[in-house]
């Protein structure tokens, strides 16, 4: 289970370095294969490539009403390895479509990465919380 967020840069090549922590885990449960993918919120997602594969699965088999969808997703995978010092390339035309710059945030969701441009991911908290708590969540407590 993934989870946490850290603060990274891309350098002038796109590439991204994944934290340690993650670094390991990730090469021990894929050996450093992962997949990269749009989100329809605006960022990146990024899974190990065993459990891109079961997702994938379930989403070539959507219906045509959900087709756009399949094209957000499937159609913008990418698979990368992590190179030797633990970086992955972040695609230009992933980069473009999320309008990822310079400095991004990866959060760990579970299963699965999300990867944000900083800014946007600040915005979208902001809005989040301005917005109040859905409905769905009024019987969540700690």
């Amino acid at each position: 289970m993934f989870q946490g967020a850290s603060a990274l840069n891309l350098d002038a090549k796109g590439r991204m370095s994944i934290p340690a922590k993650h670094r390991d885990a990730l090469n021990v449960q894929c050996e450093g294969r992962v997949t990269l993918t749009r989100h329809p919120d605006g960022c990146l997602l990024l899974f190990p490539r065993p459990t891109w594969e079961s997702h994938r699965e379930q989403i070539a088999a959507w219906p045509m009403a959900a087709r756009a969808y399949q094209r957000i997703l499937l159609g913008n995978a990418c698979d990368v390895e992590m190179d030797g010092s633990g970086r992955i390339l972040v695609a230009p035309e992933l980069r473009n479509a999320v309008g990822m710059q310079r400095d991004v945030m990866l959060l760990g969701m579970g299963s699965h990465f999300e990867i944000w441009d900083a800014n946007k991911l600040a915005e979208n908290e902001a809005k989040a919380i301005a917005d109040g708590m859905p409905d769905a969540l009024s019987n969540f407590s700690f």
